[in-house]
């Protein structure tokens, strides 16, 4: 699982010495298996459904709670702002989702599904839970908790 570095002597590689090996580098790889696992749970909601990636993020957090501020949903989604005010748009423009000023802050956005929105989560939800459980059907249980662990661990670990 190690990236293989081409170097000579025994220590770490440095320099001029160091090369890089893409396909065993373990953020690249890591990057790969996300967008494999993205591009299959995608197959769930696009299609039938016509939701972007985005859209689909955006759908999610918002079926988890009955509403949330539009600068909240970019770090629970990974989404830029951007990304979070199109995805938004797109949701609103076809009555997915409703938007409001928040009285306390004018310049912010509320945003909420609507029923029809509720209505799409509800359906899409148990789709993408059985596409997870297609993916991970290939691990064993002890498998899946070791894997839990290690994104927890990864995840907690800045730089």
């Amino acid at each position: 699982m190690k990236a293989r570095s081409k170097h000579k002597g025994s220590g770490p590689a440095s320099g001029a010495d160091a090369a890089l090996d893409l396909q065993q580098y373990f953020p690249s790889r890591l990057a790969r298996l996300a967008e494999q696992v993205s591009l299959a749970v995608a197959e769930v909601y696009a299609e039938r459904f016509s939701l972007s990636r985005h859209e689909w993020r955006v759908l999610a957090i918002l079926g988890a709670r009955a509403e949330i501020a539009t600068k909240e949903i970019g770090p629970l989604a990974t989404l830029d702002k951007m990304q979070v005010s199109r995805a938004v748009q797109g949701l609103e423009a076809r009555g997915i989702v409703s938007r409001k000023h928040d009285p306390a802050d004018r310049r912010e956005l509320i945003v909420s599904l609507t029923t029809d929105g509720r209505a799409l989560y509800r359906q899409i939800v148990p789709l993408a839970l059985a596409r997870e459980a297609e993916l991970l059907a290939v691990l064993s249980p002890d498998e899946i908790a070791a894997l839990d662990r290690v994104m927890r661990k990864l995840s907690k670990k800045r730089g």
